[in-house]
């Protein structure tokens, strides 16, 4: 009786659904959240991704845009979607400057899992070319005697061009006047105008301007020279330790499981380091990072650390 019972039992449980975790991944579409408008740099790379990412995975990949607050609206809806893989979000650097200056509530180490640094893109430094300088040397010379007088434009308060700018500021001991604009494009038109001096400006947007001669590229604002401009320095042949990149990369709600965070990383891997997607993402001025789901992690904390210092330091408010 004992044993029928138990063979009973054990009848009844293999009627019962496997649970999710033993789920075969990916079991039905994925969602890709942009945490940037329709149009973008950002978005642009997502929707050119996900017919790849969904030839790899074999399931649809359904591109969402969920923008506003220099992208923590998305990341905030980001960190309060399921954590079984099949939402994940297409973010920039400013994933922590978004987090440290807005009243979102997310932690981007805390409520967000790293699945992939997909690329990073140096900020330009860029010039008028009316303006007398051609180094960064005479950049810093003319801000010290002006005080006050250069003004440099960026998309919005806490962006990648806005802290690069700032922790320039910082870096050099000058007093220079930031302009935050609606969007890149307005703040380049103005730069080309000559309403403004000067622009950290990200490489993506920047590049034609600097190619045709309507900008004077000074500087990269990483760490080493960019493979697409190569006869640029870096602003830390300097500034020694001068380092800032915008970056592109793939996050997760806290809690994904971490064999599902290796494969979503695995295929996204094998699709940036493919020569064609390499070549076309250096072309507009963004350079492969790639890695592991553990080396991004510690990048992670590394850039919470260093973007923090500049919010604190400059004293960076959102208002």
């Amino acid at each position: 009786m004992e044993r029928r019972a138990l063979l009973a039992t054990l009848g009844a449980a293999a009627l019962l659904p496997a649970p999710a975790l033993a789920q075969p991944f990916p079991s039905r579409p994925l969602r890709l959240l942009v945490t940037w408008p329709p149009g973008g740099t950002t978005d642009i790379l997502a929707r050119q991704l996900a017919p790849q990412l969904s030839a790899r995975l074999g399931q649809p990949v359904v591109v969402e845009n969920r923008g506003g607050a220099s992208g923590a609206i998305g990341a905030a809806e980001l960190a309060r979607a399921p954590n079984d893989g099949h939402t994940f979000g297409m973010v920039t650097s400013t994933v922590i400057s978004a987090a440290l200056l807005s009243r979102t509530a997310y932690d981007p180490l805390r409520d967000l899992t790293p699945i992939l640094l997909l690329a990073r893109v140096a900020n330009i430094l860029v010039v008028n070319p009316s303006l007398p300088v051609r180094t960064v040397p005479e950049l810093i010379a003319l801000a010290k005697a002006q005080p006050g007088k250069l003004t440099f434009g960026s998309p919005g308060i806490g962006s990648a061009v806005h802290i690069s700018g700032e922790m320039f500021k910082l870096a050099a001991g000058v007093d220079m006047v930031h302009a935050p604009y609606r969007g890149g494009g307005p703040a380049l038109a103005d730069v080309v105008a000559g309403h403004l001096q000067l622009m950290f400006g990200n490489a993506s947007s920047t590049l034609p301007f600097v190619r045709e001669g309507t900008l004077r590229a000074i500087a990269v604002t990483s760490g080493t020279r960019a493979a697409y401009l190569p006869e640029v320095p870096t602003i830390a042949e300097t500034l020694p330790g001068f380092a800032i990149d915008e970056w592109y990369a793939v996050l997760g709600p806290a809690g994904m499981a971490p064999a599902v965070a290796e494969r979503l990383n695995a295929a996204f891997m094998d699709i940036v380091t493919q020569p064609v997607e390499r070549a076309r993402l250096l072309e507009g001025g963004a350079e492969v990072a790639g890695g592991t789901v553990e080396e991004f992690r510690h990048f992670m904390a590394a850039e919470v650390e260093k973007i923090g210092g500049v919010v604190r330091d400059a004293r960076i408010t959102a208002e």
